[in-house]
């Protein structure tokens, strides 16, 4: 008999991370603040749940993609929190990007109870979800990762155990902070490249076919060129994994220049109001300083 699930968040990731969970014909409960993406789940056969604790006593396995860590513990430990409903034997597994620190402190909460904790931050965006097919890095016991493999298979076909418990949302950070820097890179070059007369389209030829490729510049400078700025995670929400990593630079004393100095241009970003907007409007603050346009029409 297949274990019963329950999913909280239906965003953009969370909603087809469900959706897949329920065409494998697991019996699914869903919560969500929003009304709409849970009518499209009791669509598909889910049933809904008024609060995270009543989901919590309808299931066995329950899964969260929230949006930040404050949201995360919001919806395990407060009012009509996950923490009112799960019971002794239950796994709880977490699919949302927060802080390390956060996470092992959840998890010795939950396990304090006897309930069991798991850190499966997810990589890849909207339509790798839709497919199936994400990376997920878990974190945790491995006797309990393995029980619910079969779960995570539909979410991901790359399914990768990083060990104990943290460990998930650790592999996620070293992910993210290298896109992250990409990102902030890019957003400095191009600008330098047009302020010394290149041509910013041909120079994104040049580079995707060579040794400078990396996915920030392949994914973002088409767009950049265009003038759109609407795709992928907002500034401010990319934000949250450079304080995560500066935290844990200052704790545990390891030094990271590159990083820091990426951080500024996030930071100057922000300060210039471009935090909903997604990661290649950091191009913006350096066509500003050069007094340079590296977007044009047409592209």
């Amino acid at each position: 008999m297949k274990p019963r699930v329950g999913f909280i968040g239906l965003g953009e990731m969370g909603k087809w991370m469900a959706i897949n969970v329920a065409k494998a014909d697991f019996p699914l409960t869903v919560y969500d603040i929003r009304p709409n993406p849970i009518k499209v789940l009791v669509e598909k056969g889910a049933i809904s749940a008024d609060n995270p604790a009543e989901l919590a006593r309808e299931a066995d396995c329950v899964f969260l993609s929230l949006p930040d860590t404050q949201v995360v513990e919001e919806v395990i430990f407060g009012e009509n929190g996950l923490i009112g409903g799960l019971s002794a034997g239950s796994t709880l597994v977490d699919l949302s990007t927060i802080h390390y620190s956060a996470t092992l402190r959840i998890k010795e909460e939950l396990q304090a109870r006897g309930v069991t904790f798991i850190d499966a931050p997810v990589s890849g965006m909207e339509a790798r979800a839709k497919e199936g097919t994400l990376t997920v890095m878990v974190g945790g016991d491995s006797n309990a990762v393995e029980e619910i493999r079969p779960i995570l298979d539909t979410i991901g076909n790359n399914i990768v155990y990083m060990g104990k418990s943290g460990n998930g949302q650790l592999t996620k950070l070293v992910n993210q902070l290298l896109f992250n820097i990409s990102a902030a890179a890019m957003a400095e070059i191009l600008p330098m490249a047009v302020k010394l007369g290149l041509d910013p389209e041909a120079v994104y030829h040049v580079v995707t076919t060579g040794t400078g490729r990396t996915f920030a510049l392949e994914f973002f400078t088409p767009y950049i060129l265009k003038n759109e700025f609407e795709q992928g995670y907002p500034l401010i929400k990319a934000y949250k994994d450079m304080v995560s990593a500066a935290e844990i630079s200052s704790q545990e004393k390891i030094p990271l220049p590159v990083f820091f100095a990426a951080m500024q241009t996030y930071q100057m970003a922000l300060a210039e109001g471009l935090g909903n907007e997604g990661k290649g409007a950091m191009i913006k603050v350096w066509e500003k300083a050069l007094g340079v346009e590296v977007r044009r029409k047409g592209f």
